[in-house]
């Protein structure tokens, strides 16, 4: 069943939770038993949230993606003299024009994904729900441990 096709079970709260961008992350953990429990019973909601933490996963995982990428650039650069021959023989450009030209847009490209980042990473649940995620992992992989290993962690 789509989201598109489905409906909130309860009107009222389903709104407050849209407004909310379905994060109840924040909020005191007496309330958050209502909402989780409004989660379990509505498909649309629970849809809707998924939607909204795939997205803001997403967001985090492309302008992390973006800062590695100018990160990479950068360090060829340093390595690199890179279209000197293009630059120099073709275009007529000077090579230390050039080279200083594409540093700039690197350092420029690195300073808005990290900038970037630091924005998704504070305005999104992307971080509590990655931490979530991980928790969860962690603690089925502990229960599939053998006792010997167990009791050597609790020491």
């Amino acid at each position: 069943m789509s989201t598109a096709s489905s409906r909130c079970t309860d009107r009222v709260v389903g709104a407050i939770l849209a407004s909310w961008r379905y994060d109840i992350s924040g909020i005191s953990p007496e309330m958050r038993k209502d909402y989780e429990l409004h989660f379990v019973e509505c498909a649309h909601c629970s849809a809707r949230q998924r939607f909204h933490r795939s997205l803001d996963v997403t967001l985090a995982v492309l302008t992390s993606t973006a800062a590695l990428f100018f990160f990479f650039a950068l360090a060829v650069l340093k390595h690199i003299r890179p279209l000197e021959h293009v630059a120099f023989k073709v275009l007529g450009l000077d090579i230390y024009d050039v080279y200083h030209m594409l540093v700039s847009a690197g350092i420029a490209g690195l300073c808005f994904s990290l900038v970037a980042m630091a924005l998704v990473l504070m305005t999104t649940s992307a971080p509590s729900y990655l931490g979530g995620i991980a928790a969860e992992r962690a603690r089925l992989i502990e229960e599939h441990l053998p006792a010997a290993i167990k009791s050597l962690r609790l020491r």
